[in-house]
């Protein structure tokens, strides 16, 4: 029986899908996994458990579905939105904004049901907002508790193609004012032929070097208008022009900035065009054909290409239910103009109605099906734009459908992604080094008979260091649903006081004089919680009228909902005096672990049989917690029998830190 010991050196290739455990032969199988629950990976290699989640708030109403959107007015003031139905909740520096003791908020237009189809734009402290179901809006921030949203008010335009019928408009008076009407000769040209509807309320009309907004229909051929600049004379023309933004015809669904101008794109009647602004003018729709000029272009296609984001990076990348697009200054890389542009096609992959991601000099889109993350990316040798699959090593962990993605990028930079099912899926991206890591995270709690349910994931930037994570998570507590805001702990784990240490989800901490209760835990009533006294793992306890008796007084506590952190190996292939070790009787006597910052883990072959690997000694003080976290290798006599598998499991079921940098074991495997 041939004995070798083996080195598991990294898991930069991450959690691995059951359709890659036959290819031993692929160089990255040996730092793949089977599984990596509640575990981060490093682009340096090392697995490391995921910290726990700080509970902030109770969202307005917990029986509707929320959403998290970031707003970043500069790197030191940035701000989580919660976005519900027909309002906006604002959130600092992992608290939530209040005013006279109740949180701020303001107003919106936006259904529970249209919240995940919502983009936006942001410069400095404005954000423009778009959903083809309303009007596009300005969000303006002007203090903490001082915020705006109003309509976007355009200067002319944008507008539909030059009427090519014989029906002519008719304006009562030409001179600029209110009450105006405007009849129409006929009901041809006008909405298809049904003419003048209510949803054209708010609508532009231009012609006769006039231009007017309907401020009420009268029947299908009369509106009543405010005239904003003067026609010529009250003659009727027929070379009018319909604004392209409007409750008939669906306002735009995707909006970017780039080159100075603000562009939309993706209204219900044309889903494949795009509106840029003048040059640094970002709400003049006025075109023309003059360099800083606005401009309306359509894609040209064999198919409906309905646009579902845009991005700015070397060009304009625009991704449509068709294909990937860019558009650019005629292929140079001059400024575009109305006489320049032009817009190529270079996949045809197709994308979901996510927002993309831009993350270094790529994009991340979600594929149409929304199980699929592409990388589009220029390639110099190609001259062209590629779009490699993200999760070809593993399409489980996407394979329930993603709706949301947040790109963080401090300090290890991590893509989080909102499955269907509630699972917050996270992929370590790190392109330079080749590191593509897919993890999973289930937060504590429970859903009804199931997990916790994550809805909502964003980022903002935080301290210099690192980026914060906000998300939305949803539990059953006390027989009720409940939805809360919460923000992951600090990532880069640095701490040598145990009293630091945050590996609880919707925790709270407590700090102060010694007491022998805890209190302020209404939002956990019923729970069994977990706690951290004092740096020691305490019994758990159940809240009951927001409240914990202690079985011991401590002056620093950490309470909130426990998670298991859990790392399985693929099946060890360690080679045998016969080939390969795979399908053969094979045993794992000892494992010798590296360790980083680690305290209090447990080792098996199965999770049903795992032992705890000791960190005290006999002369340790047992009544205190351990400070010293380990920085090194631990042995452990592996309690395994003889079978054809060869996994090893690594779980981390306590409030405490564990960074796993490489595994070592010791394998004896049979030829007969």
């Amino acid at each position: 029986m041939p004995r070798t010991t083996l080195a598991l050196t990294s898991f930069v290739s991450g959690e691995f899908s059951p359709k890659m455990e036959g290819r031993t032969d692929f160089e990255k199988y040996s730092s793949g996994a089977k599984t990596l629950e509640n575990f981060l990976v490093h682009p340096q290699g090392a697995a490391t458990r995921r910290v726990g989640t700080q509970f902030i708030a109770e969202v307005k109403s917990s029986a509707a579905k929320t959403r998290l959107i970031p707003f970043e007015f500069s790197t030191t003031q940035t701000y989580i939105l919660e976005f519900g139905n027909n309002y906006i909740r604002f959130f600092k520096d992992k608290g939530q904004i209040l005013s006279g003791g109740s949180p701020y908020e303001i107003s919106s237009p936006y259904l529970t049901a249209e919240l995940f189809d919502i983009k936006w734009a942001q410069s400095a402290d404005i954000m423009y907002i778009v959903h083809p179901n309303h009007e596009t809006m300005k969000l303006s921030r002007t203090g903490h508790t001082s915020w705006s949203l109003t309509q976007v008010d355009f200067t002319d335009g944008p507008y539909l193609a030059i009427n090519s019928t014989t029906t002519t408009l008719t304006p009562a008076s030409a001179a600029v004012g209110t009450g105006v009407n405007i009849t129409a000769s006929a009901v041809t040209g006008i909405n298809g032929g049904a003419g003048f509807q209510t949803t054209d309320v708010g609508r532009l009309i231009t012609f006769n070097s006039g231009i007017a907004k309907i401020t009420s229909r009268t029947n299908t051929t009369v509106v009543v208008c405010t005239i904003l600049t003067a026609f010529t004379n009250t003659n009727a023309k027929a070379d009018w022009k319909l604004g392209a933004f409007s409750d008939t015809t669906g306002h735009p669904s995707c909006v970017s900035f780039f080159e100075q101008r603000l562009v939309f794109a993706g209204t219900t009647d044309e889903p494949q065009t795009l509106f840029f602004s003048a040059a640094g003018d970002y709400e003049n729709m006025t075109t023309g054909t003059n360099a800083g000029d606005a401009m309306v272009y359509t894609i040209a296609s064999n198919q409906v290409n309905a646009i579902r984001y845009m991005k700015a990076v070397r060009t304009l990348v625009v991704g449509t239910t068709g294909g990937e697009f860019t558009v650019s200054a005629d292929g140079t890389d001059a400024s575009i103009t109305p006489t320049n542009i032009t817009i190529k096609k270079q996949s045809s992959f197709g994308t979901a109605n996510v927002d993309a991601i831009p993350a270094g000099n790529a994009i991340l889109f979600l594929q149409k099906a929304r199980r699929k993350i592409r990388e589009l990316q220029y390639n110099f040798d190609s001259d062209g734009y590629q779009a490699p699959d993200l999760t070809i090593l593993n399409e489980t962990a996407t394979d329930t459908g993603i709706n949301e993605m947040s790109f963080q990028q401090e300090p290890s930079s991590i893509i989080w992604c909102v499955r269907d099912d509630g699972v917050l899926a996270a992929l370590t991206y790190q392109r330079s080094e080749n590191v593509i890591a897919w993890t999973r995270h289930i937060f504590g709690g429970s859903f009804g008979s199931g997990n916790s349910v994550c809805e909502s994931v964003a980022s903002i930037s935080g301290t210099l260091t690192e980026d914060e994570v906000w998300v939305i998570v949803k539990r059953t507590i006390n027989g009720a649903t409940k939805r809360y805001v919460e923000c992951f702990s600090n990532f880069e784990f640095d701490e040598t006081d145990a009293t630091s240490f945050r590996f609880l989800d919707s925790h709270l901490t407590y700090s102060g004089s010694s007491v022998s209760s805890l209190s302020g835990l209404s939002h956990l009533e019923g729970q069994t919680v977990s706690i951290l006294a004092d740096g020691s793992v305490h019994a758990n306890k159940v809240v009951n009228s927001g409240a914990v008796t202690l079985d011991r007084s401590v002056t620093k506590a950490v309470i909130g909902l426990s998670y298991d952190s859990i790392l399985q190996t693929m099946r060890i292939e360690g080679g045998a005096a016969e080939g390969t070790s795979q399908g053969k009787t094979k045993r794992i006597s000892k494992v010798v672990l590296r360790l980083f910052e680690t305290v209090g883990v447990k080792v098996g072959p199965s999770l049903s049989n795992l032992e705890i690997i000791p960190f005290r000694t006999t002369s340790s003080n047992l009544s205190a917690p351990v400070n010293t976290l380990l920085a090194g290798d631990k042995e452990i006599e592996f309690n395994d029998d003889y079978n054809s598998d060869g996994f090893i499991f690594i779980k981390q079921d306590q409030p405490l830190p564990c960074s796993i940098l490489s595994i070592y074991p010791t394998l004896v495997t049979s030829d007969g």
